[in-house]
């Protein structure tokens, strides 16, 4: 892990909607968990779906966030809101600072072997019409 924002590794990937300046923050086995960003003196985490996860801290703190966030949270169930109302249950299958794949998964379906189920390819950062199942559950 970097400790310090002059021996971190910028992200090679920038595409239209990433930041450059955005510093990535790597688990001891070179995992990425996220970015932090510079804002005046201070930082803010950025998960690896490009979310804020923390208002305006000490590098140290920010980088303990995205740390203790890990990665797990990407395997959880998740809910895609559609622009007609529906919500489809889906699993997370990849994850880059190019867009968030998403794969329906109703009844545990994506992880049938030769399921075909639907495939959704979202932008980078992910929208807030994809969020946590848990977080959801009451509204499906």
């Amino acid at each position: 892990m970097n400790r310090w924002p002059g021996a971190a590794i910028p992200s090679p990937v920038y595409g239209d909607v990433m930041d450059p300046s955005w510093i990535e923050c790597r688990r001891s086995d070179g995992e990425r968990l996220g970015w932090i960003r510079m804002v005046g003196e201070d930082f803010v985490a950025i998960n690896a779906l490009g979310r804020e996860i923390s208002g305006r801290v000490d590098w140290l703190e920010a980088e303990e966030r995205l740390e203790r966030l890990g990665l797990g949270y990407l395997a959880d169930p998740w809910v895609l809101s559609h622009a007609d109302g529906r919500q489809t249950r889906v699993r997370i299958t990849e994850v880059s600072s190019e867009g968030v794949r998403v794969v329906e998964d109703a009844l545990g379906s994506a992880s049938v072997v030769g399921s075909r189920a639907a495939v959704h390819q979202l932008p980078f950062p992910a929208p807030e019409a994809l969020q946590p199942a848990d977080r959801t559950a009451g509204s499906q």
